[in-house]
């Protein structure tokens, strides 16, 4: 559970950016926190509390789930895997195609680096609609492995990005909620 003290703090720490990136949008801007090196430490040990002794390797998606997930997996002593959009990694690569609001959209991560049997902790900074995510879980499960947790910073009510993620039997996590 995440203590009311650093929920407070974060939301002072984030920045609300209307209509950003079109109108309509309230953009939750992360980036203040990395100004702010303890708050950055106390969250990373917010994700590790969840996720000790659960989890044998962490995915991050690119790019922001790479903000907190590397330092995740590194304070959980495990192995921490790219995901990324098709086209950045060298082959051979495991591709998972998605659908966006308007067309579509393939994320990959380097074969063999996700083991058979492995728990895999997949993280972003922000769970909204679910896509990308499950296409990550699903690119998890093509190499024989077992998405056994998914963490956000933050989670967006009202996408139904959970829901889509409940297919999975896995715990998921956020450490805010808008």
């Amino acid at each position: 559970m995440t203590s009311p003290e650093l929920i407070q703090k974060l939301e002072e720490t984030i920045e609300n950016i209307p209509d950003f990136p079109i109108p309509g949008i309230q953009f939750k801007d992360i980036s203040p926190i990395f100004l702010d090196a303890k708050l950055y430490e106390t969250v990373i040990e917010q994700f590790v509390r969840f996720s000790k002794g659960k989890v044998d390797a962490v995915c991050g998606i690119e790019s922001r789930g790479y903000l907190f997930g590397i330092a995740i997996a590194v304070a959980l002593e495990v192995p921490f895997i790219l995901i990324r959009k098709a086209g950045k990694l060298p082959p051979p690569v495991i591709s998972e195609k998605y659908d966006l609001e308007y067309g579509s959209a393939i994320i990959e991560t380097r074969e063999g680096q996700i083991k058979p049997g492995q728990r895999i902790l997949i993280h972003d900074d922000l769970l909204a609609t679910g896509g990308t995510t499950e296409a990550a879980a699903k690119l998890v499960e093509k190499q024989g492995a077992t998405v056994s947790q998914f963490s956000f910073l933050i989670g967006l009510k009202g996408l139904n990005g959970e829901e889509k993620l409940n297919k999975f039997n896995a715990e998921v996590y956020h450490i805010l909620e808008y």
